[in-house]
């Protein structure tokens, strides 16, 4: 067991049961296909705040679940790793999300649907009952399975920094629709990965996707590039840092154990852009397991806590 960080992470959006399909043999269309197929809890905000909780965090996790067999499950086993679930709700006339992919033989993914429609119930109105308890946290996670009017309150009511995981192309214009519309235009951070950078901004180089975005009000920026690595700016600091080869089991998750590490680092008092390590570490973690979240991923970001006095590889852009 990790030593509790101070304070609360408040993880607010998707939880989901995933299925996954992992290839045996090579992809053909329209035609059945030897594989491996698993079935667990998932989701981005799910995701994110079990592996906080595994760096060592008190996580509250702001979700809802549909009150059968799937919701069950996801909720017995959010109690069971250690989340609060007392600011969560459980939905009778509804499902809880489901998350299908199908991954090829390496790990990748060739295609995946996500069926959120629950997330819905995650309102202006349902943030606005539980603000003083998602203000009394020491950082708030938002993915935008909820939608751009929550992330707007909570983008115009949230005292502390809020980051925010693009999760889709399909839901990345949530996070800008959202500052247009709020009135405070400003926000903490955000993470997307270059496809979601680009159908948002519309921007060729990721330079300028994080320029564009900076100059709408976010304040450190994370885009994350697969194999070559992830860049990032404030606005005065531009990074980027280099990918870890890995020999990858499964690709799904480690954009939320970046996040995660990201807020891990920066809780623990690490400065940006150094926090982009243990995003990078905490991704590396999840690839190299066939879990959705590594349960390792604990032991190797204290790893890279022990190496952030040392020299890290990166290249300054």
């Amino acid at each position: 067991m990790h030593e509790t960080m101070n304070g609360y992470v408040t993880v607010i959006g998707g939880t989901n049961i995933d299925i996954a399909a992992t290839l045996t043999a090579p992809f053909v269309p329209a035609d059945s296909v030897p594989g491996q197929v698993s079935l667990g809890c998932g989701g981005v905000a799910r995701n994110i705040a079990h592996n906080l909780q595994l760096m060592g965090h008190q996580v509250r996790l702001v979700s809802v679940f549909g009150d059968e067999t799937f919701g069950n499950i996801c909720w017995r086993e959010c109690q069971e790793i250690g989340l609060d679930l007392t600011l969560s709700e459980r939905c009778k006339d509804m499902r809880t999300g489901m998350y299908l992919c199908i991954n090829d033989q390496t790990g990748d993914m060739i295609a995946a649907v996500a069926d959120t429609d629950i997330v819905a119930r995650v309102t202006p109105e349902f943030l606005e009952a539980r603000i003083d308890d998602i203000n009394n946290s020491s950082l708030v996670i938002a993915d935008t399975n909820i939608s751009a009017e929550a992330l707007q309150y909570l983008v115009d009511n949230s005292t502390v920094p809020l980051m925010v995981d693009a999760v889709s192309t399909a839901k990345a214009s949530r996070v800008t629709k959202a500052l247009l519309q709020s009135q405070t235009h400003r926000l903490y951070a955000v993470k997307f990965n270059w496809q979601e950078a680009q159908a948002v901004t519309h921007c060729d180089t990721v330079e300028s996707a994080a320029d564009y975005l900076i100059g709408m009000g976010v304040g450190h920026v994370y885009v994350t590039m697969g194999s070559k690595g992830v860049y990032c700016s404030d606005g005065v600091h531009q990074e980027h840092f280099k990918a870890i080869p890995a020999m990858v089991a499964n690709t799904t998750g480690a954009g939320d154990a970046f996040v995660a590490g990201v807020a891990h680092a920066r809780l623990s008092g690490t400065t940006f852009p150094r926090c982009t390590l243990m995003g990078l570490k905490a991704a590396h973690a999840a690839l190299l397991s066939p879990q959705t979240v590594n349960p390792d991923v604990g032991r190797y970001c204290s790893e890279v806590a022990k190496q952030q006095s040392g020299k890290s590889e990166h290249t300054s852009l």
